[in-house]
């Protein structure tokens, strides 16, 4: 026989219809992400392109400009630009690289009205690359797990909304909520990355000039003449350096010497030392 108050008893009963609820909720969210699981009709696949291209290093600011220029003329639903960045001059080897997101359905055609520009221009496709990953199985269990969230976040609501437990419980369920969101909140920002991945392509465009003088008879002498200049370079700054640390001292320690010889008795050497006196002999 029971010898438990009837409010024991009821306060018992509500703690462990609290206490269940929790673990009721990720079953039944579990099932329903496991039933309704939807299969991918098509893969997924995120592609990035990367081109590389050979002109001339007073023509690469311009061709990465057009490039650029005709980019944002598609508008942001087809193409944007991410970063570019150049280096290098006219007269020795230069360097560019474009950085750009395509719309997916484009990203080919776009490549070849690139390349198209750049034969405009005097240069040649040297370099192409096309990588896909395929994201399908990720999208799907990342989906399955945001429904699951979602329906274990509702009957956690639920939960709270009808509070049938005690503060503590009722706390501790306010806790698994806020949990839960920040999770369905992750899943959310990784589905629309992923969905972000597939639908604007990656495309790397890269600019290389040929050094001058490659393979020609004036090659070495030009690189040893680089080597000698950056040498003589080197050697008059760590003279500058040098003379930068130490003319302070050497200012300083003149000071002291004149300040010395000017100021220390007849009888006395520079090092303070008394001088001998030599007696004079009659003849």
């Amino acid at each position: 026989m029971d010898t438990r108050s009837p409010s024991d008893i009821a306060r018992d009963q509500v703690r462990a219809g609290a206490q269940s609820a929790g673990d009721r909720a990720m079953d039944a969210a579990d099932e329903t992400s496991e039933d309704n699981a939807i299969p991918v009709s098509k893969p997924q696949i995120a592609y990035s392109y990367e081109f590389g291209y050979r002109v001339s290093a007073g023509q690469i600011p311009d061709v990465q400009k057009q490039h650029a220029s005709y980019c944002e003329k598609q508008g942001p639903s087809v193409c944007r630009v991410i970063n570019l960045r150049r280096s290098g001059d006219e007269a020795n080897y230069a360097y560019a690289m474009l950085h750009l997101e395509v719309a997916a359905p484009k990203a080919r055609s776009f490549g070849t009205s690139l390349t198209n520009m750049v034969k405009q221009a005097g240069g040649y496709e040297a370099s192409t690359s096309i990588e896909g990953e395929d994201l399908s199985k990720q999208i799907v269990d990342t989906e399955a797990r945001l429904r699951s969230r979602e329906l274990l976040a509702k009957r956690l609501t639920e939960l709270l909304r009808t509070r049938n437990g005690s503060v503590e419980e009722l706390v501790q369920a306010e806790r698994a909520v806020t949990e839960v969101n920040e999770e369905i909140d992750k899943a959310r920002s990784w589905l629309a990355e992923m969905r972000g991945r597939i639908a604007f392509s990656k495309v790397i465009v890269n600019y290389e000039s040929n050094a001058p003088g490659a393979g020609s008879f004036t090659a070495p002498i030009r690189t040893a003449w680089n080597n000698i200049s950056s040498m003589l370079g080197s050697s008059i700054g760590a003279l500058i350096t040098i003379l930068t640390v130490t003319l302070p001292w050497i200012l300083l320690l003149g000071l002291v010497i004149y300040l010395r010889r000017r100021f220390k008795a007849q009888d006395r050497t520079f090092w303070g030392r008394r001088t001998p006196v030599t007696a004079s002999s009659d003849d």
